[in-house]
């Protein structure tokens, strides 16, 4: 364990791959250009060069780059929120289609200042791109809306192809990781979305390396499969600044795969786990054969009308 202000040097299989290839300049233009925001920039996501270069993938930020929380493992800046923008969606859309996206996650600050928690503004994006890119499959990753479940009506009118929302750690550390989240409101708020559409994955995730114990994340993937989540991310917490809380231990690559055998092994459909490994990481291998199908079929249309499309990994 390290001491106060003590810090661990990283190990050597923390090394991150840079690919900045046209793929990956073009939408980091592309995103100022348009005034979008992503967590895949803003939390400081090491696979960031992966998603954006090879997989076509990334991850929107909407409702602004300010959080009216301030939780102590995230880099995302705390202050008074901006004005909503309701032009966001469409630029969101307009973003996925330029770039030729097959999968978007699309995420935001947490806006306990509104109502509804930014309910609307999500469905009103995932409606946007499924206007604009019928064959993209969208997942979404909420907040937990001040455990408003009537927002969370609102939120799956978009009918999104995944759910995902993060508990973040075990049940012992919430309170010193996360600030104004509940362990229990988090997976309530999973349940809810079962009931709500039964078919639709739900996905939460957890870092290591905070000071919980084995027994305590495997207690956490029982209460996860307890509340019916499918899918399941574990990676390693990495310190953004100095101003947030110190990393623990790092993680061996062997336990996290150690770790992945036990999740899919108490049933979970699909486990990522690895020291890399973020909520978004590999996310358009996870929706169900339904979505899959879907993005299938609008690639076939592409290629049938003559046009282009990335193809890689479909």
């Amino acid at each position: 364990m390290a001491k106060k202000q003590e810090y661990i040097r990283k190990p050597d299989w923390l090394k991150i791959k840079i690919n900045t290839n046209k793929s990956y300049t073009g939408l980091k233009k592309l995103m100022r250009d348009k005034k979008l925001n992503t967590v895949c920039e803003e939390a400081r996501c090491p696979n960031i060069h992966e998603c954006w270069s090879e997989r076509k993938t990334a991850t929107f930020m909407i409702l602004g780059d300010t959080c009216t929380r301030g939780c102590r493992f995230c880099a995302v800046k705390t202050g008074l929120p901006n004005e909503l923008d309701w032009g966001e969606p469409e630029r969101v859309a307009e973003s996925v289609e330029i770039m030729g996206l097959k999968h978007v996650v699309i995420t935001a600050v947490a806006r306990d200042d509104l109502n509804d928690g930014g309910a609307a503004v999500f469905a009103e994006t995932v409606k946007a791109v499924r206007r604009r890119v019928p064959g993209c499959t969208v997942e979404i990753l909420p907040s937990d809306m001040k455990g408003d479940y009537e927002s969370l009506h609102t939120l799956m009118d978009g009918e999104p192809d995944i759910f995902n929302h993060n508990i973040e750690t075990v049940r012992r550390l919430t309170k010193k990781v996360r600030a104004r989240a509940m362990y229990d409101r988090s997976l309530e708020l999973l349940r809810r979305v079962k009931e709500i559409r039964p078919n639709t994955p739900t996905k939460s995730s957890i870092m290591v390396g905070l000071g919980e114990t084995k027994e305590e994340i495997v207690q956490a993937m029982d209460d996860l499969l307890a509340h019916n989540v499918d899918i399941m991310t574990i990676g390693q917490y990495l310190q953004p600044t100095k101003k947030h809380l110190n990393v623990e231990r790092y993680y061996h690559p062997d336990e996290f795969e150690e770790l992945k055998q036990i999740a899919l092994e108490k049933g979970f459909k699909h486990c990522e786990a690895g020291p890399m490994v973020r909520s978004s990481y590999h996310a358009d291998e996870q929706v169900n054969s339904t979505s899959a199908q879907r993005r299938i079929k609008y690639m076939k249309g592409y290629e049938s009308q003559g046009k282009e499309l990335d193809t890689t990994n479909f």
